[in-house]
């Protein structure tokens, strides 16, 4: 036995080495799938080094087994267990023709009634998509073949080959009985939505595919990328919460037949719903179904303006798609199979960061804030019923939508909210100076907060001048007015709009750039020196720091991301002064590096704050502090994410399908080690903390 379980080690090791700094990977494959590889493999040794050999599974040859290899060996099983296609109809690397130049395709799928005519081209060589996608356009355009795939043993894209110009994006291939016709018009339903999720199948992000678009129609279409792409995510999140019922149903099903601990595990809940009978269901909308392109273009657009009826304020009347006929049927083709409604908003925030305006955004020093940071914030602060919470820099609101999950218990899924909640979603705001962001974020707010949202274009601090909005603009009142109705009541004084009475409030304002405007730096503290002079300009993050303690009301609490900068040069003394003159600083956790990457490397800290009052935080010279230190950021040097990786080296899945970051920062519903906000909890119940005890 223990000789058995040494080969079957060696085995392993070998193609973790074989793996090893190569751009494939096995996430694709099931646990099952790699170990009959695993078993099948023969190790030669030479008086160099031992060299790993498997019988080809169409070939019938002994093959050294490299990264592409593994790939192939794998997914052509694939191909004749779960598709059934006869081995006499695959072939690797077969020869296409280019002129006088030969090159080999690495599988071939051959059409049942013309069996020298490609039908599949499945391309491994190239693991990156962009080459890989282009190289297997070339492969198709040759042979006439109408479906390509495109895999490195990670990721996967499914093609249809719609002409030379366009690869539209289906669902999967079809299997021996099926035709390209039977995969583009089946019925398809919400569970078949989150069996077929892209995100999680071919372990692909919303970026990914947006960047694909891009590349294939979007960068040379004469439109606004961030307007057509809003406008698709908008109106394919709307086909979505068409089918609320549709997922309660699902959520039912789910708990009478999966135990509990399965219902964590995504290829589980998968299995369990291929049993579901969703004739009943509703077929979604946001589909190619292989009508023509003008008549996909009708039914989209007509979605859209139901969308834009039921989320008001996001998108102007009469807005129509720009894109053309052919360039849309492209983009709905690569967008159908992604499930955007999930457990938090990951998945959309990172394709709206990429989106809006990234220049500019930069330029102001102002970053989507990641979401492990807000469920941090969020679960140090612990938002109670009843309390009104507001972000000044609200980007695209992660801050309040996650306070709305905390305090409904609801995420991001299409799901109704109970009335009694709803009174909870209205007592949180958010602000904005860029209006892109305010409607990527009032969209994740209506939804959220199922119809209701308070988030506000305004300039946080230059707030003397918010009456131009808010008492002469028409359209602005017209989109915001409620929103601005319900923020004015939690005003101080009725004609002042400097203090409020805010509870919480959470805020990533941006940290690049000075204010110089004597007019703005005149009305803060913070904007003058111990003789009383002005500076001629000061940070805006400087200037947030002294807006956000005006908007919290005594013993109000506080998390604002600043630049480390702020808590250690002695230039910056007389801010930690004023800071600690106005509150309790509660906690420091340093954020690593790599937090706010790609878009700066700048090392920030999240400071909480908990402003002095008599009775629930009185005022005192000593307290203990708490630091923290995140040793796992969750992002790689260059600022792509890092996913949570199973024993067997495959990107490990939650109950929702979506990969799982790897950080420190907390435990993520117990699939990761308890991090810095389980920590400052335990230490702040001790302190017998005002919203801990």
């Amino acid at each position: 036995m223990a000789c058995v379980v040494y080969i079957m080690n060696k085995k392993l090791d070998i193609m973790q080495i074989i793996l090893k700094d190569s751009e494939y990977n096995l996430s694709l494959f099931s646990e099952k799938e790699i170990k009959e590889l695993q078993d099948s493999v023969n190790i030669k040794s030479t008086k160099k080094k031992e060299i790993p050999f498997v019988n080809c599974i169409i070939r019938e040859k002994e093959i050294q087994l490299k990264p592409e290899e593994i790939v192939r060996q794998l997914y052509a099983s694939k191909l004749i267990n779960d598709y059934k296609y006869p081995k006499k109809r695959i072939a690797f690397e077969h020869s296409v023709n280019f002129g006088r130049e030969k090159k080999s395709a690495d599988i071939v799928i051959f059409d049942k009634d013309r069996p020298d005519t490609a039908y599949i081209i499945v391309e491994l060589k190239k693991p990156k998509l962009k080459d890989g996608k282009n190289q297997l356009r070339s492969y198709c355009n040759a042979t006439g073949a109408p479906i390509g795939v495109w895999t490195n043993g990670e990721k996967i894209s499914h093609y249809h080959r719609k002409d030379p110009n366009y690869f539209e994006d289906i669902t999967d291939i079809p299997n021996v009985d099926q035709t390209l016709n039977d995969i583009l018009s089946e019925r398809f339903t919400l569970k078949d939505l989150v069996i077929n999720d892209k995100i999680a199948n071919e372990r692909k992000s919303l970026k990914d595919i947006i960047l694909e678009m891009e590349d294939e129609v979007l960068a040379n279409a004469g439109v606004d990328v961030f307007e057509e792409v809003f406008k698709l995510i908008f109106t394919k999140l709307y086909d979505e919460y068409c089918s609320t019922k549709d997922k309660n149903y699902i959520g039912f099903y789910l708990e009478q037949n999966l135990e509990q601990a399965d219902k964590k595990d995504y290829d589980k809940v998968k299995i369990s719903l291929k049993d579901l009978n969703d004739t009943k269901f509703r077929v979604l909308e946001f589909r190619n179904t292989g009508q023509t392109d003008s008549e996909l273009k009708k039914k989209i657009q007509r979605l859209f303006d139901q969308a834009r009826e039921q989320w008001s304020g996001v998108f102007p009347d009469g807005s129509t798609f720009e894109l053309s006929d052919s360039h849309l049927s492209v983009c709905i083709s690569s967008l159908q199979d992604i499930k955007l409604f999930n457990s938090n908003l990951l998945v959309v925030d990172e394709a709206f960061e990429y989106l809006v305006n990234k220049s500019a955004k930069g330029e102001k020093g102002q970053y989507f804030t990641p979401r492990h940071v807000i469920d941090m914030c969020v679960q140090m602060l612990n938002p109670q019923k009843g309390e009104y919470m507001i972000d000044t820099a609200s980007g695209s609101c992660g801050f309040p939508v996650h306070t709305i999950f905390k305090l409904t218990n609801h995420l991001f899924t299409n799901e109704e909210i109970p009335e009694e909640d709803k009174q909870h979603v209205l007592k949180v705001f958010g602000i904005d100076f860029d209006e892109k962001t305010v409607r990527v974020a009032r969209t994740l707010n209506l939804i959220a907060g199922d119809g209701e949202t308070n988030v506000l274009h305004l300039n946080t601090l230059d707030f003397t001048r918010w009456s131009d909005k808010t008492e002469k603009d028409p359209k602005w009142i017209n989109t915001y007015g409620k929103g601005y109705e319900r923020l004015a009541k939690l005003k101080t004084e009725k004609q002042d709009n400097k203090h409020f009475d805010f509870d919480i409030l959470m805020a990533n304002p941006p940290f690049a750039g000075d204010i110089k405007e004597s007019r703005i730096l005149h009305q803060y503290e913070l904007s003058f020196n111990k003789e009383g002079k002005s500076y001629s300009s000061v940070g805006r993050d400087i200037l947030f720091i002294e807006r956000n303690l005006d908007f919290l009301k005594p013993g109000g609490r506080m998390a604002i991301v600043l630049p480390q900068g702020r808590f250690n040069n002695t230039t910056d003394k007389y801010i930690r002064d004023f800071i600690s003159e106005h509150g309790r600083i509660i906690a420091v956790i340093g954020l690593h590096g790599n937090t706010f990457k790609p878009h700066t490397g700048t090392k920030t800290s999240v400071l909480f704050i908990q402003k002095w009052d008599e009775t629930i935080c009185p005022k005192k010279k000593d307290y203990p502090i708490f630091f923290g230190v995140s040793e796992k950021g969750g992002k790689s040097n260059s600022g792509d994410y890092q996913y949570v990786k199973n024993e067997n080296g495959q990107y490990k899945l939650d109950k929702n399908g979506h990969l799982i970051v790897d950080h420190d920062l907390h435990n993520h519903d117990d699939e990761l080690d308890n991090g810095i906000a389980e920590a400052f909890i335990e230490w702040a119940k001790k302190e017998k903390l005002s919203f801990w005890r």
